[in-house]
């Protein structure tokens, strides 16, 4: 049989856009294609075809028009690129045959009209293309080897390289066919004296892209890695092969990348064989996968490294089985087996290898996170399994998606390097402003004296609390213990617990973190009053950083939790009760007349009323109110003035007035029915 080297077919072709260096960089479809054979043997050339294809967009941009002489009501009449691919295929093949070879293999100026045009158009239309558009030779690398000082391969045109071995050029008219002889004309002076030159290196295109393992110690070029944005989420790796069909991904080289919380955000980076294939890539900045045009950028190798790269012997274990889906089950109970796994997938996906080819994903210490892979031998497996989606597993719904090499790679990255006992970010910087009205149990402060609970069940109470706290109650300090509300005045999971020392809050939160509290688990934090009153106060404080209180008005809060008897209730004067207007208008703080309050570290007044910043999820809980901040001024009356003069409770600072919340009025009431209501009390000095 004879080699590739044999025949050449010279090839050509021109799309309905930018054509020259920038083909295919528009996306625009293929409209002409010029073939001619060589014989290499022989020195001789073949008959010359030139024929038209006709595009899904009949438009024609004005610069095709000018360079190539053709009308869209022309290729109107053309056939299709399925039809003109299958006879070019059999023209070649007859002609061949008379010739007596057998086989042959494309030739063209540069690459970009196999891998930028043919190729990714193939792909979109689900055209199955001939074995023969795989593998090609460059006229201008070869042609490079013979007069390397010629100039760079990506600087060379055809009438550069006719120039520099002084042929002339062909007169030829008509767009493609001039194209073509020019190509044939060089190639026969390439293959005699004195060059003699042997076509014998042939660029190929991947058939498929190959899934894999990377590990972190593996060298990745910058000049090889690009990042594409705004993929759908449910894009797989499979995917993002597609849209850069034509160009050669690294084996492993698709890293989808994950958000904090671990799920895709519509980004990942790729990594390609060469620099050239990663330039080429480039220009397809903005070319569109489905209805969604996709982004396309430079990156680096650390960045690839940092999302794909792997050091776990198990995960690469577990990738080492080739050509097999990878779907990826989110949600799974901590207590699912293997054999559940199996169980829930059913004999209509069977998983390759049985448990070996399940890989469940665990914390450091060996506690599963509800997260799985699993490899299928085949779509048809995979698909199966996905039809599953959300489906029952004992009492959980189950997620199931497709997943990656890269994403396994990075869940279980990030997964083992969760600390046992997480921390919360640093406390925002405070701004001293004096108060009015403070809380009686809290001062704020920078130690981290303080535990948060986080993942309570909704149901639980402070007794639940206590008995979860066990033998460090006793640590607690006095109305030490505050729950969360969530905006329907419903516990939000979340409680704050304060501490007599940073210690004693450092050990509650080794030995408490991940404890279970009924059926769930409850994750233990270190944190301090500032970061506390925070969260009290109506922000939101969690891994990925701080949010402002809420500005909206506030709402009251209900009673005081505490984990040990209230002291007695101080009671409100008129003075004390607020008027209507003055939720509108927040009063500037007065300076007491009796006993004046330090200054406290809280937040600024104008950052919490700023009426057009968005609510959060968080209501303040007692003690710490929104009356702290000015929004209920309390004036010293006569019953504040008396509670002041009395000597203060270890646990309470002086106080020029006080505020109570009641709970349960009728909807017609009146400041007078309050009034009314306290009429009769009075504060004795006893």
């Amino acid at each position: 049989m004879a080699s590739h080297s044999d025949t050449l077919v010279v090839f050509f072709g021109a799309t309905a856009g930018a054509n020259g260096g920038k083909l295919g960089s528009d996306e625009r479809e293929l409209i002409l294609l010029v073939w001619q054979i060589v014989d290499l043997h022989e020195n001789k050339v073949g008959k010359l075809k030139r024929t038209l294809v006709q595009p899904d967009s009949a438009d024609v941009s004005e610069q095709c028009k000018e360079e190539t002489g053709l009308t869209a009501e022309e290729l109107c009449k053309a056939e299709p690129l399925e039809s003109v691919l299958q006879q070019f295929y059999q023209s070649v093949s007859a002609e061949l045959k008379s010739l007596g070879r057998s086989s042959y293999t494309l030739c063209v100026d540069g690459p970009l009209l196999i891998q930028q045009v043919l190729h990714p158009e193939a792909s979109k239309k689900n055209l199955v293309l001939p074995e023969c558009f795989y593998t090609f030779v460059d006229l201008k690398k070869e042609f490079h080897k013979c007069c390397p000082n010629a100039g760079p391969v990506k600087d060379l045109t055809l009438t550069s390289m006719l120039d520099y071995v002084c042929v002339p050029a062909a007169v030829e008219q008509e767009a493609g066919m001039r194209e073509v002889k020019n190509m044939v004309l060089l190639i026969l002076h390439l293959l005699t004296e004195p060059y003699n030159h042997t076509f014998s290196t042939f660029e190929t295109v991947n058939y498929k892209f190959e899934s894999g393992a990377c590990s972190k110690t593996e060298a990745v070029d910058s000049e090889t890695v690009i990042r594409a944005r705004g993929l759908p989420w449910q894009s797989s790796d499979q995917d993002i092969a597609r849209f850069f069909k034509g160009l050669n991904i690294a084996k492993g080289g698709v890293a989808l990348c994950l958000n904090a919380q671990g799920r895709r955000n519509g980004e990942a980076l790729v990594r390609f064989i060469n620099s050239e294939h990663r330039d080429m890539a480039l220009e397809r900045h903005k070319h569109h996968m489905g209805n969604r045009y996709i982004e396309v950028y430079k990156a680096t190798g650390e960045e690839f490294l940092k999302i794909a790269g792997g050091t776990s012997n198990e995960v690469a274990q577990f990738l080492s089985k080739e050509n097999q889906v990878i779907i990826r089950m989110r949600g799974l109970p901590f207590t699912a087996t293997p054999q559940d796994v199996l169980g829930f997938l059913g004999p209509e996906s069977p998983v390759t290898d049985g448990t070996e080819g399940l890989l469940f994903v665990k914390y450091p210490d060996g506690r599963p996170t509800g997260d799985a892979f699993v490899l299928f031998a085949c779509e048809e497996y995979a698909q199966n399994a996905l039809k599953k989606h959300k489906q029952i597993l004992g009492k959980r719904y189950i997620e199931l998606f497709r997943s990656t090499a890269a994403e396994v790679q990075q869940v279980l990255n990030r997964y083992m390097s969760t600390p046992l006992i997480s921390t919360l970010p640093p406390p925002p910087q405070m701004v001293s402003v004096p108060m009015l009205a403070t809380s009686p149990f809290i001062t704020t402060g920078s130690t981290r004296d303080c535990i948060r609970l986080r993942g309570l069940p909704y149901t639980a109470a402070i007794e639940d609390i206590l008995d979860f706290m066990g033998e460090h109650t006793i640590d607690i300090k006095p109305h030490g213990v505050h729950m969360v509300l969530n905006q329907q005045g419903r516990p939000s999971g979340d409680a704050f617990i304060q501490m007599k020392s940073a210690d004693r809050a450092f050990m509650m939160a080794q030995k408490c973190h991940k404890k279970m509290m009924k059926d769930r688990y409850v994750e233990v934090f270190q944190c301090s009053t500032e970061e506390m009153s925070f969260v009290l106060m109506g922000g939101t404080l969690n891994r990925s950083g701080l949010s402002p209180p809420p500005c909206k008005l506030p709402c009251l809060s209900p009673p005081t939790y505490a984990a040990f008897p209230a002291t007695p209730a101080m009671l409100p004067t008129e003075a004390a009760l607020y008027q209507p207007p003055l939720l509108a208008t927040p009063r500037t703080p007065q300076a007491p007349a009796h006993n004046p309050v330090p200054a406290l570290a809280y937040y600024s007044p104008q950052l919490y009323m700023n009426m057009n910043m968005s609510y959060t999820t968080y209501y303040p809980s007692p003690p710490v109110s929104p009356s702290t901040v000015s929004y209920f001024a309390a004036p010293p009356g006569s019953v504040a003035a008396a509670v002041a003069a009395q000597p203060a409770p270890s646990i309470l600072p002086p106080q020029p007035g006080a505020l109570v919340r009641m709970q349960g009025l009728p909807y017609n009431t009146g400041v007078k029915d309050i009034l009314g209501f306290f009429q009769g009390y009075q504060l004795t000095p006893d």
